[in-house]
């Protein structure tokens, strides 16, 4: 008995020090970063919370498995917190931003010091010093766009007031890190006009000499000399830590070393894997550590007394929101801006996230702010981030959609994808096109939904044309998976089996077929570069009922592939129904756009496929403004009747306008009476940060009962 209670002991102490050893530290770090994200995007929060939350209940004040001293958390949480930086000046579009450059430089230097008056100002009433103050003030002045992928999913990424608030992130962010570093540099001695000329003089060199010697250096190395990819990326990330290390030599912070390179990089280093290699390293690991220390560091009992006497926090939360909405309205104003711009503006200044939290952690960890500043900064951050990105999907609607004034923009220059690019054609887009043939990569791998997947591309290959199209059928196969499973041989033999079976279903459909057999490490990849090695014009992928625990641990393959295609990207679930019966199609249209329009010529190459669906009919359903008067409906209708094609009977076509709101509901009713629902995907994600967008598609998805197919543009 006694001897299994001392067998015991030291098992129960082995697992109580477990998070002790520095491998449990990282284990644990890793799986929060992996399992935490998925739960908290069900709530509609951004991950970013849930992997606060989960740092406060692994830290000292819960459950005690982490200590915000400990070294490997310490380590991996800088790395984080210039990774984050650094992506955010990866990530800034420079090309954009010197489009604008007068109004951006314009708007930036006005949310500066707005931003640095009311935050100055917050910290002189509650009675903090000098240097403090002017922290909170470098934290109001910044923000982070999180909005941006929400816009770019609408399309509106062009829009003036969109390019103009997003290239005044550059101005805040460098002006805000660089008063950051003066104060953190006021703040180690004592305050006199000779140092701060100093510093500041110090500071504006080592950013010179980071900017040209990196852009330099660059242009030799990133652009010719270096053709390996993973080479790039190892001198990426060593550029990123010298220039972290010099800015601490030089006097300043680490994260506006990190800052600097991102943008210096951003100009040299061309688009590619290498740069998704990075985004991706920062996004996945470092970043997430960075917030889970940022959990740990919350004292509860701080907290408390933070939400009793929360007069400082709420103070913050309501002077960013509005400091941010009044420099939006002056800026709106001096530029001439509708009120769906202002309020655009608004919400992509709002968001209080990377540059914020990353000074907010420097200024705590010197002990120049308080943790009560701290807790203030987390609670701005979870409001903001949560009401910018709202307010832009709500003013995003109305940068898209008509007003009374005007419905020009309701029709986009851009050509279809699937039409004619004839110079009638991008003359007047609204009106009937000649549609081209196609080429078409379809991933073959399930012998039961094979012959329908591509029964369904055959009928999308001609588009009525006189001229056949290409039917490409194509098995990947990933040669490490197979080899660990000791049946790499037998995997290549049972691809070429698929092929041989696709060969006899394209004589069986009697269209053109080349298959394609592709060895590759990565299947969404391959997949996207297969189509782009053959010139293809859709990729159309098949799919059905998830794996929940597999896509919730590990991702979906359709978004892989459709962040990485050139191409649009059909994804088609028959539901066990065979293409031949698909004879009523359900369109729903959000607007006259070219990307609307590639909805309905799909519809109607289904139809019209060996000149058969004599029977079907296409609905297209639009959901109308309840403020759109009877003349815009009757315009919109007869914008929608022009989409006819000559000679085709009209009540093959119906065109049905209802009211919203409840769109997802009118759909899902309307599906009922339908064989087939054509949707168009709005899949997006934040890049560099763990933060996922909405993606209505999906959710719409789960709700119908019939067949979908769904076409997703291609991000670039």
């Amino acid at each position: 008995m006694n001897a299994s209670l001392a067998a015991a002991a030291p098992s129960t102490a082995s697992i109580s020090q477990l998070f002790h050893h520095p491998l449990g530290v990282f284990a644990l770090l890793v799986g929060i970063s992996m399992l935490v994200p998925p739960i908290v995007r069900k709530t509609g929060l951004p991950d970013l919370v849930g992997l606060l939350i989960a740092g406060i209940l692994v830290g000292p004040n819960l459950l005690n498995w982490l200590q915000p001293g400990g070294e490997t958390v310490n380590l991996f949480s800088d790395i984080g917190a210039i990774y984050l930086l650094f992506i955010v000046g990866l990530e800034i579009d420079l090309d954009e931003f010197s489009r604008v450059k007068t109004r951006s430089l314009t708007l930036g230097i006005l949310h500066f010091l707005f931003g640095m008056a009311t935050g100055t100002g917050i910290g002189i009433l509650f009675g903090f010093p000098l240097v403090p103050s002017i922290l909170v003030g470098t934290l109001i002045a910044t923000h982070t766009p999180l909005g941006y992928p929400i816009v770019r999913s609408y399309g509106a990424q062009r829009d003036e007031s969109v390019v103009v608030s997003v290239g005044s992130t550059i101005l805040t962010d460098i002006a805000s890190l660089l008063v950051l570093a003066i104060a953190m540099g006021l703040g180690k001695g004592s305050f006199s006009v000779p140092s701060v000329i100093s510093l500041i003089a110090s500071v504006c060199l080592f950013a010179v000499l980071v900017v040209v010697s990196i852009r330099t250096i660059g242009e030799k190395i990133f652009k010719s000399s270096i053709n390996d990819e993973n080479r790039i990326f190892l001198a990426v990330l060593l550029t990123l830590f010298i220039a972290s290390l010099g800015a601490e030599l030089a006097g300043v912070e680490k994260i506006v070393g990190a800052f600097l390179a991102g943008l210096a990089i951003n100009s040299v280093l061309p688009e590619g894997k290498a740069k998704q290699q990075i985004i991706f390293v920062g996004g996945a690991l470092f970043i997430p550590i960075f917030f889970i220390h940022l959990g740990l560091l919350i004292d509860l009992n701080s907290l408390r007394n933070s939400i009793s006497e929360f007069e400082l926090t709420a103070l913050m939360v309501f002077g960013v929101i509005a400091c941010k909405g009044i420099v939006s309205f002056i800026a709106g104003k001096l530029f001439g801006y509708n009120g769906n711009q202002v309020v655009m503006m608004w919400s992509l200044a709002m968001p209080q996230v990377a540059a914020t939290l990353a000074a907010a952690f420097v200024g705590y960890e010197a002990g120049l702010l308080s943790a009560s500043v701290l807790n203030g900064v987390l609670a701005m951050m979870v409001v903001t981030a949560s009401l910018g990105p709202a307010l832009t999907a709500r003013s995003v609607t109305q940068l898209v959609e008509p007003d009374d004034d005007t419905k020009s923009f309701l029709v986009t220059s851009k050509p279809s994808l699937l039409a004619s690019t004839s110079g009638d054609d991008l003359a007047d887009p609204p009106r009937a096109v000649v549609r081209r043939p196609l080429k078409i990569v379809v991933p073959v791998a399930n012998p039961a939904t094979e012959y329908g997947l591509l029964s369904m591309a055959s009928r999308l290959l001609t588009g009525g044309s006189d001229h056949s199209g290409q039917l490409l059928p194509m098995a990947l196969v990933c040669p490490s998976l197979e080899e660990a499973r000791g049946s790499l041989t037998r995997a290549v033999a049972t691809a070429r089996e698929r092929l041989a079976q696709a060969t006899a279903i394209g004589s069986t459909l009697g269209v053109p077929t080349h298959c394609l057999l592709r060895l590759d490490e990565d299947i969404a990849g391959g997949m996207s570069r297969s189509a782009l090695e053959q010139g293809a014009d859709l990729l159309l992928i098949g799919t059905g009922q998830p794996d929940k625990l597999r896509q919730w641990l590990f991702g979906d393959l359709v978004d892989g592939v459709c962040r990485s295609a050139h191409c649009p990207v059909v994804v088609v679930n028959l539901a066990g129904r065979d293409p031949e019966e698909l004879q009523r199609i359900l369109v729903p249209i959000k607007d006259l756009s070219a990307s609307a329009r590639e909805q309905f010529e799909l519809a109607q190459r289904l139809l019209n496929h060996g000149g058969g669906g004599a029977s079907g009919v296409i609905t297209l359903l639009h959901i109308v403004d309840p403020r759109f008067s009877r003349h815009d409906r009757q315009w919109i209708e007869r914008e929608l009747r022009r989409w006819h094609p000559p000679g085709e009977s009209h009540e093959r076509i119906r065109i049905h306008l209802v009211q919203g709101p409840g769109i997802d509901q009118m759909i899902e009713r309307s599906s009922r009476h339908h064989d087939l629902v054509i949707l168009r995907s709005q899949r997006r994600r934040v890049a560099g940060l763990p933060i996922p967008a909405s993606d209505r598609t999906s959710g719409l998805i789960r709700q119908l009962a019939c067949p979908t197919m769904v076409i997703s543009e291609p991000l670039h």
